[in-house]
């Protein structure tokens, strides 16, 4: 399955080999022509709360990036406002050099989501549900529904396309979803948490699709508690604390010779040194 269709009827333009960033890995990249994803001086409050408070970042096309935060550092509702999902108090965001919030339908033409937590249509059969997913991004219904067996296939779930959604394990339910969020070949996969609830088996093919659709020419941007998956998985990432970006850049550059997790500890802080109790210690 190609990512997206670059013929002149999509209107679209393959990604070129510069990846846009510079060498500080605490800067967001320099605006580029090729970037998927550009967001400059975005800001989010809940009330007295800056869930985001001025996030600069530049994701380049043709890249896996990796989004990683403690809970509440603004991942979701940083990804929220880049997908069109909740509008920004401040800030611009661009899809492949469209405005998200002046062209709100035409970007989301170029991004599948998967949200964390969001409702689905879950009386519908998972088959119903991705067809219409399809319909909603302007495919045809048979168009749709051929894409959709390809997916339920790809994603080892053909045997679940009659099941009703509500009737699916929470990890059945993440692909469906992924499989929503894939159907119309978007150019930007925005992906929230998509191994959480995921059974190791199902996770290995996830990362082998989401590895094709890379080379393919499309773009993954993956939030993730998993430090050790992002490392192995993702050529970029930035490190959000408290709404801020902390580091940015190639893996190699952020972890600056440690492990990802160790770097992520040092930036964002909050490790605990205390042996415990003395009861917890068997004598």
């Amino acid at each position: 399955m190609q990512p997206y269709d670059s013929s002149p009827a999509h209107g679209a333009t393959p990604p070129g080999a510069d990846d846009g960033h510079n060498a500080d890995p605490a800067q967001p990249s320099a605006p580029s022509a090729v970037a998927a994803l550009s967001i400059r001086g975005l800001v989010k409050t809940f009330g007295a709360k800056a869930a985001v408070a001025g996030i600069d970042l530049d994701v380049p096309a043709g890249s896996f990036y990796g989004l990683v935060g403690p809970n509440g550092a603004g991942k979701t509702t940083t990804l929220s406002m880049a997908t069109g999902l909740l509008r920004p108090d401040a800030g611009s965001i661009s899809i492949h050099g469209v405005d998200v919030w002046q062209n709100l339908v035409e970007a989301k033409r170029l991004v599948g989501v998967l949200s964390d937590g969001v409702a689905l249509f879950d009386r519908l059969t998972g088959e119903q549900l991705v067809t219409y997913a399809g319909m909603l991004c302007g495919l045809d219904r048979n168009s749709a529904l051929e894409r959709t067996r390809d997916l339920l296939t790809m994603l080892d779930l053909q045997d679940a396309g009659g099941t009703l959604v509500v009737d699916y394990s929470a990890g059945m339910t993440k692909k469906i979803v992924l499989a929503c969020a894939l159907v119309h070949a978007p150019r930007l996969l925005v992906l929230d948490e998509p191994f959480e609830s995921v059974d190791p088996v199902s996770a290995a093919n996830i990362r082998d699709i989401l590895a094709g659709y890379v080379r393919g020419g499309g773009t993954v941007i993956v939030s993730s508690h998993s430090m050790d998956l992002v490392q192995r998985m993702c050529d970029h990432v930035a490190i959000v604390s408290q709404g801020r970006i902390v580091a940015a850049g190639t893996v190699d550059e952020v972890r600056a010779g440690s492990t990802l997790e160790d770097r992520f500890v040092d930036l964002v802080g909050g490790r605990r040194h205390a042996e415990g109790p003395t009861w917890l210690q068997s004598s």
